[in-house]
């Protein structure tokens, strides 16, 4: 699913960030995503700095090749990366999935609480042959995560299948590069294109996930809003992969039918 720039909530006042020698995100929050979706490139210009006499650190924004050092003595990424980071995740919080609002669901669920049941449903999966389940809940968590930047692009956003990639691969690069860069970027950049590309038996997994925790929703928002979303069920039809995937969304369809016949008698 998609959104549009108008889901994002507004970001918090400057004045409600911790008092530190950080400089957070001025100009990622003072100046959302753009009309089209695609990332302002500004987004890493903000890096550690000395603290002014208010705390807050120069308001003129440095060139990464200005800031200071990204990763502390272990490798790890230094804490103002961390929280740089974590900051612009916020969005994934607060933006609300598109294909919830353009069926008028009040309150719909953000793309993180997305993310988070489908780590759900890979903590809770039964060990398969060959699938690392901690790998799956990894690419759970990062599937979507290039969308704090772009938005959840749908089908009915007309965008070219390789213009969304494109843009959400730009994103990612983006927020790597926010984070340091290093081996957790790295990391994070690996189970993305392993997801993107469907390229091992967990991306499968992954994907069917997906799927499921799409319809599952659509159905507990039938339940909750006394709606038919059948568009969610016929486009996932067919397409799970893995015997866990069509088991789980059998279950789930049996349980709609089962209240669908029960409406209709």
């Amino acid at each position: 699913m998609a959104v549009n720039s108008s889901t994002h909530l507004a970001s918090p006042p400057l004045r409600s960030l911790p008092r530190s020698s950080f400089a957070f995100f001025s100009r990622i929050f003072l100046h959302p995503v753009s009309p089209t979706g695609f990332p302002r490139r500004s987004l890493v210009s903000v890096r550690a700095q000395a603290p002014t006499p208010d705390g807050y650190g120069s308001k003129q924004p440095l060139s990464l090749g200005e800031s200071g050092p990204l990763f502390e003595s272990t490798g790890s990424p230094s804490s103002s990366s961390v929280i740089d980071f974590l900051t612009l995740c916020h969005r994934l919080k607060t933006t609300k999935r598109k294909g919830w609002i353009n069926h008028g669901i009040n309150g719909p669920e953000s793309i993180a609480d997305h993310m988070y049941r489908m780590a759900l449903m890979s903590l809770i999966a039964g060990d398969l042959p060959g699938v690392n389940r901690e790998r799956c809940i990894k690419i759970a968590l990062v599937h979507d995560i290039a969308e704090a930047i772009v938005g959840d692009i749908t089908p009915s956003d007309g965008v070219p299948k390789e213009e969304k990639s494109r843009r959400e691969s730009a994103a990612l690069n983006e927020m790597c590069q926010l984070l340091g860069g290093g081996m957790r970027a790295e990391e994070i950049k690996e189970l993305w294109t392993e997801y993107e590309n469907n390229s091992s038996l967990e991306a499968n997994l992954v994907k069917d996930f997906d799927k499921v925790e799409l319809i599952l929703q659509a159905f507990e928002y039938e339940i909750e809003h006394g709606k038919e979303l059948d568009e969610f069920f016929h486009s996932t039809a067919g397409k799970f992969q893995t015997d866990v995937g069509k088991s789980w969304a059998a279950e789930v369809l049996s349980r709609r039918n089962s209240r669908l016949t029960n409406r209709h008698n």
